[in-house]
């Protein structure tokens, strides 16, 4: 049985191998427009690309109830004023305490591929839409911090980033990955690794679904499906159910995320 080395060398080989994509440079079928990408977006496909390829994608489908989250989070708004707790705010936090129970969703694969590098400290990165591109601030030490404090920073951030952008040393140094399309609508993706992370969260779009409730009755909770990306060479399908299964046990309960 070949070598792991050698098996991840032929996969690059392969594909250092693969004839370029044939791009005419006029087109005869009608008008073109040529636009240019912008260097975050050439770099970041590239990264994208190589995820993509290099590592063995699996995403685990589910969903979790927020019906309680979404009274907890207006309460706190209502008490910090000024300050707009969105779900990301809250997810990062629960996300912290779900990576605490499952650590090798924390973690990194060494350079060799032989070892886990498990992390024992909690940056989560929240992609954020701009305009022209994706960027992806890191909050760190997640943790450590209240609510309101990690609220204030990424709408701090988001605001920045279709303007001047984010420096280099604020998207780096992640340890998981949330990124939501919720307020744009879906009901599932499938989110691309951002490596060296092992895993990345995709949220969709919240919907009131009927539930079975005590006596057969029939009640409205707000469920928000949840998409999560991971390295197979890491974490298996059953570690991915368990942590998604904690996940919404642990929003189940907002109130003990803290303020």
């Amino acid at each position: 049985m070949p070598s792991e080395d050698f098996t991840r060398r032929t996969a690059r080989e392969q594909i250092a191998a693969l004839p370029p994509f044939v791009i005419p440079e006029g087109d005869t079928l009608g008008p073109v427009m040529v636009q240019k990408l912008s260097m975050t977006q050439y770099y970041g496909g590239s990264y994208l690309a190589r995820n993509s390829t290099m590592i063995p994608h699996v995403t685990h489908h589910d969903e979790a109830d927020i019906t309680d989250v979404e009274v907890y989070r207006e309460g706190l708004e209502a008490t910090e004023a000024g300050t707009k707790i969105g779900l990301p705010v809250l997810l990062a936090k629960a996300v912290t305490e779900a990576l605490k129970a499952y650590p090798k969703f924390n973690a990194s694969l060494s350079g060799d591929g032989k070892s886990i590098i498990l992390r024992h400290y909690y940056n989560i990165g929240v992609a954020v839409d701009t305009p022209s591109r994706l960027l992806v601030p890191v909050l760190r030490d997640v943790d450590k911090r209240s609510l309101a404090n990690i609220a204030d920073e990424l709408g701090a951030l988001t605001k920045q980033a279709p303007g001047k952008g984010l420096p280099v040393e604020q998207m780096s140094g992640g340890t998981f990955t949330i990124s939501s399309i919720g307020g744009l609508g879906g009901t599932a993706f499938t989110p691309i690794i951002n490596a060296p992370e092992v895993a990345i969260l995709g949220v969709a779009k919240a919907a009131w679904k009927p539930t079975r409730g005590a006596d057969d009755r029939i009640g409205w909770r707000l469920m928000v499906p949840l998409s999560l990306s991971y390295d197979h060479r890491v974490i298996n399908g059953a570690d991915a159910a368990r942590f998604l299964t904690s996940l919404a046990e642990i929003l189940s309960r907002p109130e003990e995320l803290g303020r």
